[in-house]
């Protein structure tokens, strides 16, 4: 299931990156549209490649495959992050940032009490200092670039001057204030574009926003359902996260089935990475993002399902015919 989807994946990362080489440059106003049609733009093909490298990753360095499929893994490895580097989507770099270090956590078996102790020190932090950031974001005027990666990445903390980082914060407040409008069952699911034109105020407007709902969604996982469902739109969706989350976890202490608790292990940093990606965008109304996402979640319900009760490292016994 991972590998086919991986290896169509990598089609398109060689079509996207011939297309790229045209040009005779790596540009990001070519990895706008360089993965259509398979991807509407760079920021769904870049969560995509995120969702996939993991696994990959995880079958590439597994010394229990055969070394010939190692190397065909190998390749497929290097190709994803050739493909993501050239993508140019910020948001898809932090977010297999924030899952390495999910895997590290794991890794050096740091408790969850320790990790939500972080998280709650982190964010006291930001009230406290919130106001100081976001004058020294504010003071970040490198706009993203179209060549330079590293001027890229700088642009990713710049909330003065570049426009796609803004026009986020557009959307945001839009979502926030339809919520605050109708906090209970908010406004319809997929209705978000059609109704936060109006919530649109004169200063937060960008030179990419727009009143004909033609532009993309919330840019949020978490804002959009909030401003479509209401209250218990995110709740829902959160709460299904941190089922799966454990779920997962339960199923490989369940197995000594030394592959397939890599394989799992993988699965769920490939789901972390669009837990952090759903921050900055909105794609499950896709197919291309949704296949994955609950094929993921579909897969470790099946191994929890599996090793309920037992611990064993057998292949599941084949059916009885009639």
């Amino acid at each position: 299931y991972v590998t086919l989807y991986a290896i169509a994946l990598g089609i398109v990362v060689i079509y996207a990156l011939v297309r790229h080489a045209k040009y005779g440059i790596f540009d990001q106003k070519i990895a706008h549209w360089s993965a259509n049609p398979f991807y509407k733009d760079h920021t769904s093909y870049g969560a995509l490649l995120a969702f996939y490298i993991p696994p990959i990753v995880a079958l590439a360095f597994n010394k229990l495959m055969e070394p010939r499929k190692r190397a065909l893994y190998i390749g497929m490895t290097v190709l994803l992050f050739a493909g993501i580097i050239f993508s140019y989507s910020r948001a898809a770099w932090l977010s297999l940032i924030g899952a390495f270090g999910i895997w590290c956590c794991y890794k050096l078996r740091i408790k969850l009490s320790v990790i939500v102790a972080g998280i709650a020190i982190l964010g006291i932090g930001f009230m406290t200092f919130g106001d100081t950031l976001m004058r020294d974001m504010k003071s970040n005027d490198q706009d993203s670039s179209t060549t330079d990666i590293a001027k890229h990445v700088q642009s990713i903390s710049n909330v003065s001057t570049d426009a796609s980082n803004l026009e986020r914060i557009n959307r945001w407040n839009c979502a926030l204030r339809m919520f605050d409008e109708r906090p209970l069952f908010g406004w319809g699911p997929g209705t978000y574009m059609f109704y936060y034109a109006p919530f649109q105020v004169a200063q937060e407007r960008t030179i990419i926003s727009t009143n004909e709902g033609d532009l993309g969604n919330a840019h949020s996982e978490y804002l959009g359902p909030l401003a479509e469902e209401g209250i218990l739109g995110p709740i829902t969706l959160i709460a299904v996260m941190i089922a799966t989350i454990i779920t997962g976890f339960r199923a490989i202490r369940r197995t000594d089935n030394k592959m397939l608790a890599t394989i799992g292990l993988s699965v769920i940093i490939g789901l972390f990475t669009y837990y952090f990606h759903g921050v900055l965008n909105d794609f499950l109304d896709t197919d291309k993002a949704s296949v994955p996402f609950w094929g993921f979640t579909a897969l470790l319900v099946a191994m929890d399902v599996y090793y309920s009760g037992r611990k064993t490292d057998e292949e599941p016994a084949p059916a009885k015919e009639n």
